[in-house]
């Protein structure tokens, strides 16, 4: 199932009238670390281009810090991570400038692209620009972040946990309201370095 599937499969579980089936906890289980020289070099280029024939679902995440102009940048390390209680999960770069505007919001809104969109995504990878500038938006329903207009789905959140993953951050948000759009839509894709669709285009 690819992100925009599993947004929608969210929706729909979380619209259901049927009550969540409880889930019971495992043991945990004990964990060995692997020291640093039982650890083979991995070259960061070869890490890069094997990792990128990993195809991603893009979105755009987005946050109103109160002080200033909306903050927004594009992401395609999203994923759903628990339904009951409702989380997702994004990873950002620790020296991104746009996360501590979302960290001082405490909440943001997922914006999951189509396939025409992969301008806005370009607009919103770009550091130092006016992401906003022409981008059509209105405000989620919970957090007021900003929530684009004609994406595939919207995930309205508030900040949950953030925990350390070597040069990146992993955030993790407690799902407060979301929304899908035209379901006839397909999504942008973000393979090899390069947008496509689900019909190859």
């Amino acid at each position: 199932m690819g992100h925009a599937g599993a947004a929608a499969a969210a929706v729909r579980y979380l619209r259901s009238a049927r009550a969540p089936t409880p889930v019971e906890p495992l043991p945990r289980p004990e964990l060995r670390c692997v020291g640093e020289d039982e650890r083979a070099p991995v070259d960061p280029t070869e890490f890069r281009r094997v990792l990128g024939n990993f195809a991603t679902g893009v979105t755009v995440i987005t946050a109103a810090d109160g002080e200033s102009a909306p903050a927004g940048f594009a992401c395609q390390s999203f994923s759903s991570l628990s339904l009951d209680p409702p989380l997702v999960a994004f990873m950002v770069g620790r020296t991104s400038t746009t996360w501590p505007r979302i960290a001082r919001a405490g909440a943001f809104c997922v914006n999951v692209l189509a396939a025409h969109q992969g301008e806005l995504c370009r607009a919103f990878a770009v550091r130092g620009a006016d992401k906003f500038a022409g981008v059509r938006y209105d405000a989620a329903p919970v957090s007021g972040s900003p929530r684009l207009t004609g994406t595939l789905a919207w995930i309205d959140c508030t900040i949950h946990a953030v925990h350390t993953g070597g040069d990146h951050l992993i955030v993790v948000g407690r799902v407060d309201a979301l929304g899908a759009g035209d379901e006839d839509r397909t999504p942008l894709l973000f393979h090899r370095g390069r947008f496509g669709r689900l019909d190859g285009g």
